[in-house]
């Protein structure tokens, strides 16, 4: 199903734009000449972001700042576009945030923070813009989940779980809008080099050094495969072929024999 021709009235909205991967693909959507809403808290570097897409690319960008954990102002995103007169022709649910440590370690607050950006914040904006899509037979939905949704993971028990939602959550839309001419991709990265590591709780060091390097793709890289992917229609995009080949082990391996291993190697099980 093609997506809907760049419009001025139309907009790709972009959680979790401030850095790393959503930034990349703010910046591959105004490349492509599409008008972006940049999604996050932070306010200074999404502007900043905007000022360079719209500078750069003559698109439209504006910024809404969101606390993604929050129902109410996941809802003013919806509220505030509708004020600016702008449909919707690309949901991007890329925020996200991980623990990590064993989850009897956890702090309580953070895990349901973490569920409430990863997993609730997805299922809600779908749920406030598929309709106008389905309505328009047109759309996209861009679902960042990760190459943790192919198997359970010690260490990060949560967000392995959480992104395992997305994968099948994203699988079931899919299903669901074959009909409407809306279509679906689901984005499963392997090891990024971004802040997402760190504000994990992992040391350069041992996020660098958790996986080999030929595992790691550039962000800039993820960003054009998965705009690429979205473009043709695919189902999931799994940037670097040792990603691909990592996932498919992961799915695949019995459990009793994959999950020590994941154990072991952990960093946050090794502290």
């Amino acid at each position: 199903m093609p997506l809907p021709s760049p419009s001025a009235d139309q907009t790709v909205v972009v959680t979790g734009a401030s850095s790393g991967i959503g930034a990349e693909l703010a910046r591959v959507f105004a490349e492509r000449g599409r008008g972006v809403t940049l999604v996050a808290r932070r306010e200074a570097p999404l502007k900043e972001l905007a000022d360079e897409l719209a500078g750069k690319h003559g698109i439209r960008a504006e910024v809404i700042t969101a606390d993604l954990t929050d129902f109410d102002a996941r809802t003013a995103i919806a509220t505030r576009l509708a004020e600016l007169g702008l449909s919707v022709s690309i949901l991007v649910n890329n925020a996200g945030l991980s623990t990590s440590g064993p989850v009897y370690r956890s702090d309580p607050a953070r895990e349901v923070a973490m569920i409430r950006t990863d997993v609730e914040a997805v299922a809600h904006l779908c749920s406030v813009f598929l309709p106008q899509m389905a309505e328009r037979r047109s759309g996209g939905v861009l679902n960042v989940a990760s190459t943790a949704a192919f198997q359970p993971l010690p260490g990060q028990a949560g967000y392995g779980g959480s992104k395992a939602f997305v994968l099948s959550y994203s699988h079931a839309l899919r299903a669901e809008l074959a009909k409407v001419g809306v279509t679906v991709t689901v984005l499963c990265p392997g090891p990024v080099p971004t802040s997402f590591g760190e504000t994990a709780g992992f040391t350069k060091e041992e996020a660098e050094g958790s996986l080999p390097k030929f595992m790691w793709v550039d962000p800039d890289d993820v960003a054009r495969q998965t705009v690429d992917g979205l473009e043709k229609g695919r189902r999931v995009v799994i940037p670097g072929v040792s990603n691909r080949v990592g996932a498919a082990f992961g799915y695949m391996l019995p459990r009793r024999v994959l999950l020590p291993i994941l154990s072991r190697q952990h960093p946050a099980l090794r502290k």
